[in-house]
Parts: C-alpha cells; structure tokens; sequence
C-alpha cells in the first residue's frame, strides 16, 4: 500500500520560516529597546502613562484586582532595592566592616596614589535601564492579567494595604542602614571636570 504524502505548496510556511521569523522579531525588538535607552525622561514618563492606565482600569472594575496590584508593587519593591544596592556585596568583599572602593585605584591596589578627586562610579546591581524595562513589563503583565476574572481574588485590601506599607518600611530602612554602614551612594557622580584656565 503506497504510503500518503505531505504535499508543500508554494508560500505555504515551513518550520523554519517560522524560526526565521520569530528571529527576526526578537532582532527588531531588541534594536526598538537599544534605540530608546538614551530618552531617559521619555522612558520613565511612559512607565508613569502604563501606571495611570491601570490604576485607571482598577477605578473603572470598581477597584478590584487587589492581589494583582499587590503582586505588582512587591515586584517593583524588589526591583528598586536591587537597583538601590551595590553589584558586589561589601559584606562579602571586605569582611564584616568593608566598605566599597571609591576610587578605581583603591578598588585594585591600595599601595598606589590615589587621586582623591578620581571616583569610582557606583555600580547597581541592576541597571537603570533593566530596571525600568521590568517595571514597565510588570504593569503591561499586570494590566494584561486584569482581563482574567479568575486572578480577582477576594480579599480583605485593607490588610494588604497595610502589609505592603509595613515591608516597604522595614525592606527600605534595611536599606539605608546598609548604605550608611558601608558608606555608599546610589546616585554619586563620576569625577567632576573643571572648566579650563587657558585662555584667561
């Protein structure tokens, strides 16, 4: 008994069209990201759009969604203190009362002369930019999820009120109580340029 065959017609899409496809996608978003991370302020003004839109969904749903919205702030607290925090921890590169290198020659040798107006740049662990792409995903995610009766949970909103308010006291005095032990900034500026004396 002959076997059926698939029969392939022109412009019908193969597996790998697909795949190019899909590749070709990720390469245009990936360059629309790249193109956008110099608009510093356009960036954040859009995530302060996306935050008025939900919270414009959730007043319009009679305000509900309260377990999304709460999900989505623990989220962007999570993410504001990686971003506040040092890429190398003190506490495991200098012992229990390390600090961080301020300049780039202390960060390497201590035995050389140390320009006391050569700053080492703070390093976050997670970079501006990553940080505002996941907080923009995290209400387009959130926004999304509004669509689905399922995740409107009941629940009593003002104890999660109170909670979040609670862990977002003692998470960021954790915080400011490390910069102070360790001596550290998270917005210091790099070495300051002094305008030239020629020509005075």
């Amino acid at each position: 008994m002959k076997m059926p065959t698939t029969t392939i017609y022109e412009g019908e899409p193969t597996p790998s069209d697909i795949i190019s496809l899909k590749t070709a996608i990720e390469r245009k978003y990936k360059d629309l990201l790249d193109r956008t991370t110099k608009f510093l302020p356009q960036r954040w003004a859009f995530f302060g759009f996306l935050v008025f839109v939900y919270l414009l969904r959730v007043y319009i749903s009679d305000g509900r969604w309260h377990v999304v919205t709460y999900a989505i702030g623990v989220y962007i607290l999570t993410l504001s203190i990686a971003f506040l925090s040092p890429k190398w921890d003190p506490e495991l590169e200098d012992g229990e009362f390390g600090t961080l290198p301020t300049t780039s020659h202390s960060a390497f040798n201590t035995n050389q002369y140390q320009d006391p107006d050569d700053v080492k740049p703070f390093v976050r662990r997670l970079p501006e930019f990553k940080y505002w792409l996941s907080c923009s995903k995290s209400i387009i995610y959130g926004l999304f999820a509004t669509f689905f009766p399922i995740l409107d949970l009941p629940v009593f909103w003002p104890l999660l009120l109170v909670y979040f308010f609670v862990i977002t006291f003692i998470t960021m005095k954790k915080q400011i109580n490390h910069m102070i032990k360790y001596k550290y900034l998270p917005f210091t500026q790099g070495k300051k340029v002094y305008p030239s004396s020629r020509g005075n």
